[in-house]
């Protein structure tokens, strides 16, 4: 598009669903994504870790030169946001959550919310309070969905097992009366179980994924942008995207196509030190 890339981070490969919503919002943009793979997950890590990982990641990125950076990983986006905004004062910085509470809030006839994520997320509170802040009378109840996160990776999404798990996790929350009307997928791993939860939530529960909204997040942020020099009304070329991590390339890029939902060429993983 003539102009910097986009950066996005994430502790591994969960954060490829964000990239590729931002990729359908923003298909002529360029975009740096960095997978922290050597030190994943960051779900089950203290918020003063989180928050040092992704302040490593984010100068990574910004050592690139970019224009905007996604925090596309839910626990980095509670327990790092506000550090990261400091540190770099001048560049849009947008998490997952803000957007996802935004919709939730938006789409819930009743107020009353439920959000799965993981360990880390869920005890931190973020998506909790950031409900609030929008609803201050909204209903949340949150549970933790790890083993949600390992079952994406190795791709049992659907069928018995995947269902299994899901009626295990989401049959308390929705067999209840006076049961949540919307259902934040509170983790980038999640979508990937989009058929499988769906399979087992009431027909009329409305689920968020924080991966859309937050590409719409993006997008908004970007329109404020003027156009780059020479490039009002230009047709619009396909953007590309620079691939790093931190570990294994081959891992990366084989569980990377299953999220990202195109081929991630290994010969194009970058591993880098932070």
């Amino acid at each position: 598009m003539g102009s910097r890339p986009i950066g996005v981070f994430d502790s591994g490969v969960g954060g490829l669903t964000v990239l590729r919503a931002l990729r359908r919002a923003l298909p002529a943009e360029d975009f740096i994504y960095l997978g922290d793979t050597a030190r994943l997950p960051y779900g089950t890590k203290s918020a003063a870790t989180v928050t040092r990982y992704s302040l490593q990641c984010a100068s990574a990125l910004v050592r690139r030169d970019i224009r905007c950076l996604v925090i596309a990983c839910n626990t980095a986006s509670a327990s790092a946001l506000p550090e990261l905004r400091l540190e770099f004062p001048s560049l849009p910085v947008i998490g997952v959550i803000e957007p996802g509470a935004q919709a939730a809030v938006a789409t819930s006839p009743s107020g009353h919310i439920a959000v799965i994520a993981t360990e880390g997320t869920i005890a931190g509170g973020a998506y909790q309070e950031a409900i609030r802040r929008h609803h201050p009378q909204a209903r949340v109840t949150a549970r933790a969905c790890s083993l949600f996160v390992a079952m994406a990776e190795e791709g049992w999404t659907e069928g018995p097992i995947a269902a299994a798990v899901a009626h295990r996790y989401l049959d308390p929350i929705f067999e209840q009366s006076g049961a949540p009307d919307t259902l934040v997928l509170g983790c980038t791993h999640f979508p990937a179980l989009t058929a499988a939860i769906r399979s087992v939530v009431p027909p009329a529960v409305r689920i968020v994924d924080s991966a859309a909204t937050t590409a719409a997040a993006v997008l908004r942020e970007l329109r404020r942008e003027p156009p780059a020099d020479g490039m009002a009304g230009a047709p619009a070329p396909s953007g590309r995207v620079t691939w790093l991590a931190t570990d294994g390339a081959a891992r990366f890029a084989r569980i990377g196509t299953r999220f990202f939902g195109e081929p991630v060429p290994v010969e194009a993983v970058e591993i880098i030190d932070l």
